[in-house]
């Protein structure tokens, strides 16, 4: 007997159809093309834009993952895969950094040491989460707590927590007064 391939569930709107995921990842955009024809695009939503919007992170929190995602385009971390510039004559070299990619590298080595480090739980989750801008759920899958998955809710909250961290990190966040070191 032959499987039949599941479906994936879309949705029709003007005759276009477009694809829907349960999680909400992705969001679609409706256009008209030159000739005037119906087209339909999918873009990934932001996960720290639907985390804002349902409260579970504050304005400090996302302030701070988009200045840590910016800090990470200037440093060059982010992996795009594309011809070596090396093969392109009176290029520089590979190694070769600005002042500005050197600043922004030193910045974001300073907030994963306040996160506890790369090997870390909140400095692995804000790199591949907010500096890669993968989904919570494939950095639990793939990378989690010291190399075995964890569960998406778990992920979630180390991610609310390394924001926390994040957020005072930079500043956004200010000392209530109720700090036990302060006692």
């Amino acid at each position: 007997m032959a499987r039949r391939k599941r479906e994936k569930a879309t949705i029709v709107t003007s005759g276009v159809p477009a694809i829907a995921r349960p999680d909400g990842a992705l969001e679609a955009v409706y256009e008209a093309d030159p000739d005037g024809r119906p087209v339909v695009h999918h873009r990934t939503v932001d996960t720290l834009g639907i985390m804002l919007r349902a409260r579970t992170i504050t304005k400090a929190m996302h302030d701070a993952a988009r200045d840590f995602q910016a800090q990470f385009t200037i440093a060059r971390f982010d992996v795009v895969r594309c011809m070596s510039l090396v093969r392109v004559p009176g290029s520089s070299g590979p190694g070769d950094l600005t002042d500005a990619q050197v600043d922004a590298r030193r910045r974001i080595g300073k907030a994963l040491d306040a996160l506890g480090g790369l090997g870390s739980p909140a400095g692995s989750c804000v790199w591949h989460v907010v500096g890669l801008q993968r989904s919570i759920r494939e950095w639990a899958m793939r990378q989690g707590w010291g190399g075995r998955p964890i569960g998406e809710k778990p992920a979630q909250g180390v991610l609310i927590a390394a924001l926390g961290v994040l957020a005072r990190h930079y500043g956004y966040a200010r000392s209530s007064g109720n700090n036990i070191l302060n006692a």
